[in-house]
């Protein structure tokens, strides 16, 4: 699919207006479709106290997360916004807008992740492998230094505007785009859980919180089939 990356945004929340070929994620009207969970918080649990703890997470799910204006805005706290579907081969498109201070980012097949910083951050030499200073759009939970962790250029626009993310994943290989700028080209994207293993084939999309205020709108999905896959990935492998 060749795709542009400006989209209009629907000047009502009624009339959410997908690219062709993509469909919407969030209705811009309520949190249908959608449900809490930070699965850190149940990774190590089993049984019953997992399960106490996922129905916990969805009951508070609607505590931090609201609809205004046809959007679908965090207060930093709580379980992520995850989506009751889960997708396998896909392309994203998103808009976020954030406050100073943001380490969110957006989990992939339940996955995380692909990072959204506060550029304005100075790198603190203590912690040496968080480099907020590079921007948005890596993929931050690889190993340290390996390819697409950091994104390629600094590409986030100034708090009080809205950014754009184009993600594009095929198996583990992860491609994004922030403000029309690549900034992961075709890395493998590793799996946090357990990195002896690839990404499960499928998951959902999840979107994180973690301190401060973020708001997000026009989330809408691709998803990549079987033939489209393979063409993309031939065409890829020419490039390199």
């Amino acid at each position: 699919m060749v795709l542009g990356l400006g989209f209009q945004r629907a000047s009502d929340a009624d009339d959410l207006q997908p690219p062709e070929g993509f469909r919407a994620l969030f209705n811009g009207q309520d949190l249908t479709g959608w449900y809490g969970w930070n699965p850190h918080a149940s990774v190590k649990l089993e049984g019953e106290k997992k399960e106490e703890n996922l129905a916990k997470q969805r009951a508070e799910f609607a505590k931090n997360w609201t609809v205004e204006n046809g959007e679908l805005v965090n207060d930093g706290h709580g379980p992520y916004a995850t989506t009751e579907e889960e997708f396998g081969d896909i392309e994203l498109l998103i808009e976020y807008k954030t406050v100073a201070g943001a380490d969110s980012g957006i989990y992939l097949r339940g996955t995380p992740q692909v990072q959204i910083w506060d550029s304005n951050q100075t790198f603190n030499p203590e912690k040496p492998t968080r480099r907020p200073h590079l921007g948005s759009g890596g993929l931050f939970n690889n190993a340290p230094d390996a390819p697409g962790r950091d994104p390629a250029v600094l590409a986030d626009r100034p708090f009080g505007e809205w950014n754009t993310l184009r993600i594009r994943q095929i198996g583990d290989r992860t491609w994004v785009w922030l403000n029309d700028k690549v900034t992961v080209d075709n890395a493998v994207m590793e799996n946090y859980w357990n990195r002896s293993q690839p990404l499960p084939a499928k998951g959902p999309i999840m979107l994180q919180t973690h301190g401060g205020e973020i708001r997000w709108r026009n989330i809408f999905v691709h998803e990549i089939s079987p033939e489209e896959g393979k063409k993309i990935l031939a065409e890829a492998d020419t490039k390199k």
